[in-house]
């Protein structure tokens, strides 16, 4: 894998225009996504928002991948293909991980929602998950190391008693979808590579309301627990800045 740059201050422009489509078109297929809609549907919103909005997308044909977005209900933690046969039902768990390209600069964000009502274990894994993504980022400045962010995910995950998924990480981001260095949801602060101010990094913490362990489906892609309990997943793009670092994937609306 390519090691990430450090970018110039156009690519950072770039970053930033795409994080911006990125988090819009996430926002509107969350706020878009109901009960008795397809995958597929929730597909074809984030399609034609991109085009609309002048972005690529970097998954489509990403290792053979068939659309543009990643979404996956339940146990499926990560890598679901959009399916017209997948209907959302009522109190699915629902994470959609999307990736934009804009003027050659990728960055990549997720989401976990629920449709319709669901039980209070599974809202607060999904508050969790998300409460340890901004843990992981508030540690992220110039000189952080990469177990300085795996520990502040871990502590928030391991404290909630959710099982944390080892086997896929977050990773550096920018001319490519992953770039190095890998940044675990788990590890020990003060370790790892050191990440300095220009770098953009993807930090994804998965978790789930049972154990660690998942397999991946026979589509090759899909990837579920193991013991079948519901996951949640977060992420976001994040620029390394001289005195700390800047969000990309949240924009105002």
């Amino acid at each position: 894998m390519m090691q990430t740059k450090i970018k110039t201050a156009q690519e950072i422009k770039d970053m930033r225009m795409s994080g911006s489509i990125n988090g819009k078109i996430l926002s509107l297929v969350q706020k878009n996504t109901q009960v008795g809609m397809t995958t597929k549907d929730m597909a074809n919103i984030a399609a034609t928002e991109l085009k609309r909005l002048g972005g690529e997308a970097p998954f489509l044909g990403y290792y053979g991948f068939t659309d543009i977005i990643c979404i996956s209900i339940n146990d499926e933690v990560i890598h679901g293909i959009p399916d017209d046969r997948h209907i959302i039902k009522n109190g699915d768990i629902v994470s959609i991980d999307f990736g934009v390209k804009y003027n050659g600069m990728i960055t990549d964000a997720a989401r976990t929602f629920v449709v319709g009502n669901t039980s209070s274990a599974e809202r607060l894994l999904i508050q969790k998950t998300e409460e340890a993504l901004m843990a992981g980022i508030s540690v992220v400045k110039s000189n952080t190391r990469v177990g300085d962010i795996a520990n502040s995910i871990e502590t928030v995950l391991r404290k909630a008693n959710l099982g944390i998924v080892k086997d896929y990480v977050g990773h550096a981001v920018g001319h490519e979808i992953h770039e190095d260095p890998n940044i675990p949801n788990y590890g020990r602060a003060g370790t790892g590579e050191s990440l300095y101010a220009g770098m953009t990094i993807a930090i994804e913490p998965m978790a789930t309301l049972g154990g660690s362990g998942v397999y991946v489906e026979a589509d090759g892609w899909t990837v579920r627990t193991n013991d079948g309990s519901r996951a949640a997943h977060f992420e976001d793009t994040v620029l390394i800045t001289k005195d700390g670092h800047e969000i990309l994937t949240r924009t105002a609306e």
